[in-house]
């Protein structure tokens, strides 16, 4: 791989590393050194990436493992993940209220994710926040399809009903 197919191939997808990366270690700069870390590993291993199908999976199932293997050597602090990367405006002048609203949802939104379970928390992230296909995240995550979809279910499921609780009962 040359250094153009490398700024072609792997640099368009180092947002979303970094992003995936956050939903594991909640650390901001940890994030930034394990997206720096995977960029030098795949240039490193640059000579046999011709005969990958997927390079972007390929990179995000490496950002897993040194995200995992990060958390395992120490303990990480909180930071908000929800608080950048979504737009909740609909491009209509948003009255206050309305803004704060959306902006409460979406931390809600963003705590009832946080409490899921691991593996319902990633397949979740990788499918509506960073957009993948079920074959994508099956090979980011290394399952089989129908556990990604299971999960997948799983984890709206819970999402929906937290969401619905809160408004039945106004808390929040």
């Amino acid at each position: 791989m040359s250094l153009e197919q490398f700024k072609t191939r792997v640099l368009p997808v180092k947002d979303k590393l970094y992003r995936f990366a956050l939903r594991f270690l909640k650390d901001e700069d940890d994030a930034r050194d394990v997206v720096q870390e995977v960029l030098i590993k795949v240039w490193n291993k640059r000579e046999g990436m011709d005969q990958l199908e997927n390079m972007e999976a390929w990179c995000m199932r490496i950002t897993r493992n040194v995200s995992l293997d990060r958390l395992k050597s120490k303990h990480s602090k909180y930071t908000d993940p929800m608080k950048e990367g979504f737009d909740i405006s609909s491009g209509e002048s948003e009255t206050p209220y309305r803004t704060a609203e959306m902006s409460d949802m979406m931390k809600n939104i963003g705590s009832f994710i946080e409490a899921l379970p691991e593996k319902q928390r990633q397949v979740i992230q990788l499918r509506d926040v960073e957009g993948y296909s079920y074959k994508e995240i099956s090979d980011i995550l290394e399952i089989d399809m129908n556990q990604v979809k299971v999960n997948l279910f799983r984890a709206r499921k819970a999402v929906k009903e937290s969401l619905l609780n809160i408004n039945a009962y106004g808390l929040g």
